[in-house]
């Protein structure tokens, strides 16, 4: 599904923290993931994380922000309560955890359908972007990325749990994590939705974190989980096209406009071979330009 905002960084903010959150406001990630989650604990602190994001958009604290708070599982007691409650504008979809098939996000699809129903809200307002946590996601993950077409905007990995489930080990390397990566990014892409690589966990190591999303980009990520604002010029950097792109995606219109002048779909000028593949490529890296420039 296409977005008409940019989903390069989303950035976790424990919505409990009046002072994580007052930083949050004035960083520049593309999206403000606001936990109701695991990282609000006690359970008591979750009625408070609820008040908080009601109180920042009613003060306009997150005016033009793109917010997707991270709700809790279906098996926590907590879900109705946060979707109902934050059901409001302001508010473009939520982060659902755990999801293991398909079935869980069409749940939660249903049930946001029928608050929106009962509040006037048309139908598909609330999008969702699912986590991927588990071996059982991982292997599920084209039943997932189907489900919903109309609502599921993007899924992303949760690395930690899913080492954890898998019973393995988060090695230096990555070697664990490789598969399920892979796994995912292509299961999001072969449905259309928007694949977010897990959260960096060594968020002062920057030098590892190019490395990791150097490996994310090939792999056909197109953001990342990020757990830091330190991190975000260099998530961003990478998560945008650079100059060398956009000169070879102008490029590549232009040749393609010469050769169907020519009446050729297909052709090779100035030694590069021009298709259809090509010429859509071009045409994403540009569209992503213009949402750059208009959030700037």
């Amino acid at each position: 599904m296409k977005v008409d905002y940019l989903t390069r960084s989303l950035m976790f903010v424990p919505a409990h923290s009046e002072r994580l959150m007052d930083s949050a406001a004035r960083v520049n990630a593309d999206v403000l993931l606001l936990d109701i989650e695991d990282s609000v604990q006690p359970v008591q602190n979750k009625q408070i994380a609820r008040d908080n994001i009601l109180r920042y958009i009613a003060e306009g604290k997150f005016k033009n922000r793109v917010l997707f708070p991270r709700v809790n599982d279906r098996e926590s007691g907590e879900l109705l309560k946060d979707v109902y409650q934050l059901t409001v504008d302001g508010i473009k979809g939520f982060m659902y955890p755990k999801a293991k098939k398909g079935e869980d996000v069409y749940f939660f699809s249903k049930l946001l359908e029928t608050i929106e129903y009962e509040k006037g809200f048309p139908v598909g307002t609330f999008k969702i972007i699912a986590l991927i946590e588990t071996a059982s996601a991982v292997m599920n993950i084209q039943d997932i990325c189907s489900t919903c077409p109309s609502r599921l905007i993007a899924v992303a990995f949760g690395c930690e749990d899913f080492v954890t489930n898998l019973g393995g080990k988060h090695d230096r390397d990555g070697q664990s994590i490789f598969t399920p990566r892979a796994m995912i990014a292509m299961g999001a892409k072969a449905n259309g939705i928007i694949p977010i690589d897990t959260v960096h966990i060594k968020v002062h190591d920057l030098e590892d974190l190019e490395k990791n999303l150097i490996l994310a980009k090939k792999l056909g990520f197109e953001g990342m989980l990020v757990l830091n604002p330190k991190e975000l010029p260099l998530v961003h950097q990478y998560f945008s096209p650079s100059q060398e792109e956009i000169a070879w995606a102008r490029e590549m219109l232009k040749l393609s406009d010469e050769a169907i002048a020519s009446g050729k779909g297909v052709a090779v000028k100035n030694n590069k071979f021009i298709g259809p593949p090509m010429v859509k490529m071009a045409k994403d890296i540009l569209n992503k330009v213009k949402k750059i420039e208009q959030q700037i």
